[in-house]
């Protein structure tokens, strides 16, 4: 992963688990057709947090990885697994490279889901052409989209995130500026074959708990870096949001783009 300093989700991973939005059945769907998954075979999630993708797809594996440099995503993914009784994942604390020293394993596919972003993505495309098998390939899966039309409660949520956490995007010790160079390109000047697909849009619908839920869940948005000023961000949050909506019920389109990296 590029050095953004320790810690880089520290203190984000029971929110994680709770109150990120669990991944589409269209989503499921389509990697089991993609990749033709029947039960045999191997996964490798990297970059896996508490292991949601990973349980999501665990019945159309012999084994799966999941690997996360974060210490406390690895042990709420472990105590996650041990709760649903899912025995055929391993999890491990990490970076790809740490990995690969012990483990001549080779997956049939390796999923990086919201997470490649933080990577040295042409060093990890390299890594992983000697891991993926033949006629296997990576899933990497992702909502950006920086020209999305705000919803009237989104621009308030970033508003009050402005004012209340500054106006840089924290990341680890640094801050956080999203790669120029896209995916896509960064999937196209490696070995292997590009292609995409767009996963059917849906609806999201949020409360108020889980929107402040899904921001302690993030990177920038940690609630450490609120200090003392926990319960007075929340009130103005909350009493905001309910000015545009008195239910407390937001709707959000989901748009999920696949973008594959395949070894043919």
């Amino acid at each position: 992963m590029i050095d953004y300093g320790k810690n880089l989700f520290e203190g984000t991973a029971r929110y994680y688990s709770q109150y990120r939005p669990i991944y589409s059945a269209s989503l499921i769907r389509y990697l089991i057709k993609k990749f033709s998954l029947d039960g045999k075979g191997h996964m490798l999630d990297l970059g896996c947090g508490s292991g949601q993708l990973a349980f999501r797809l665990s019945d159309w594996f012999e084994g799966i990885v999941g690997i996360d440099t974060e210490p406390e995503m690895i042990k709420e993914a472990m105590r996650l697994s041990k709760e649903i009784r899912v025995e055929n994942i391993e999890f491990f604390n990490g970076d790809l490279d740490k990995y690969k020293v012990n483990s001549n394993k080779s997956f049939k596919c390796v999923t990086i889901a919201k997470a490649f972003h933080w990577m040295d993505r042409e060093k990890v495309l390299e890594t992983l052409y000697g891991m993926v098998s033949n006629e296997g390939g990576i899933a990497i899966i992702d909502n950006y989209s920086p020209n999305k039309n705000l919803l009237p409660w989104q621009e308030k949520v970033n508003e009050l995130v402005s004012l209340w956490y500054g106006n840089e995007r924290r990341a680890g010790n640094s801050t956080y500026s999203h790669p120029t160079i896209s995916h896509q390109e960064i999937v196209a000047n490696s070995k292997f074959n590009l292609e995409s697909y767009q996963i059917p849009t849906y609806d999201q619908m949020w409360s108020i708990e889980s929107i402040i839920g899904n921001l302690y869940s993030t990177s920038y948005g940690s609630k450490r870096f609120l200090g003392d000023n926990v319960n007075s961000f929340e009130q103005h949050l909350k009493e905001e949001l309910l000015s545009i909506e008195k239910t407390g019920v937001f709707k959000e389109q989901i748009n999920t783009k696949v973008i594959l990296a395949l070894k043919n």
